[in-house]
């Protein structure tokens, strides 16, 4: 059901052996625009034990995601219900070296512990019931809010959820979605997979959704949302996606990012710089 609605190969989450228990997707219009990023992860235990997928998406599109599933269901006996008894937490690694490396876990306590399976920068995805008490499950940890962890992912470039990802205007190649794990260009038919697979093999990207970050203070209200990047020389460079104090992530085109830029808020231009993130594949840093 799954997989012909969904980016990536979702065949390893059913699969006897060390298949990781997590996958991340996105399901794509019939124009092969982004609808709704997701992360899968595996519940059932075991091959012979019925297959429970538990899909994580943008809380803004829980009513929305529910129909589109509920639309190509038709007569496939598959359940799909909303787990509001759940709750998700991102483990971050701290600053010190090795932080990264492990994740002590008390795994009773934890539904599941996983990799984030976007890029390793993002650390761990948590799983628990509403209410565990999260300093017995990691022991040392610390519990930042929302901000802090979406101040992380944009210094990182890591797009997530409707506002970074509008739908049915994102494009999936441009959203670096090859660069976090999101796709199979071997497991065939999936909704949208037409121009996607065209655009991988023509190998021509020529935007890209890149972090960037604007000197402090920013005047108030701070960037709109959509507001054109320009070069200095006043030529379209891209467009601001949606950020978070003086970060954020905007779709540029590649051949002006090592440029000059700016943005024109009410008369003013306010400058910014923009980064290649390091997780990036070498080739692609270019």
């Amino acid at each position: 059901f799954l997989q012909g609605l969904l980016t990536n190969d979702v065949t390893p989450l059913v699969a006897a052996g060390g298949a990781p228990p997590a996958l991340y997707a996105h399901a794509l219009n019939v124009q092969g625009r982004c609808l709704y990023d997701v992360i899968l992860y595996r519940l059932h235990g075991s091959t012979a034990e019925e297959p429970h997928i538990l899909l994580e998406c943008d809380s803004s599109v829980l009513d929305s995601i529910q129909k589109h599933l509920k639309l190509y269901k038709i007569r496939r006996k598959v359940t799909i219900t909303p787990c509001p008894d759940l709750s998700l937490w991102a483990v971050i690694p701290g600053e010190q070296p090795g932080d990264a490396s492990s994740l002590p876990k008390s795994a009773d306590q934890a539904l599941l512990v996983t990799p984030d399976p976007r890029a390793e920068v993002m650390g761990w995805r948590l799983i628990v019931k509403k209410g565990a008490n999260l300093s017995e499950i990691i022991p040392g940890s610390q519990v930042g809010d929302v901000q802090d962890y979406h101040r992380h992912r944009y210094k990182q470039g890591i797009p997530e959820g409707v506002k970074d990802l509008p739908p049915g205007v994102a494009l999936p190649l441009e959203s670096n979605l090859a660069f976090m794990n999101g796709i199979s260009f071997t497991k065939g038919c999936y909704i949208g997979q037409e121009l996607t697979a065209r655009t991988h093999h023509m190998g021509v990207i020529r935007k890209r959704l890149l972090p960037v970050r604007f000197p402090a203070p920013l005047p108030s209200p701070g960037i709109p949302e959509g507001a054109e990047i320009l070069t200095e020389s006043g030529k379209p460079a891209g467009k601001f996606r949606a950020g978070g104090g003086e970060l954020g992530i905007a779709l540029l085109r590649l051949a002006h990012v090592n440029e000059p830029l700016c943005v024109n808020l009410g008369g003013d231009r306010v400058k910014l710089s923009v980064t290649t993130p390091e997780w990036w594949p070498k080739a692609a840093a270019k």
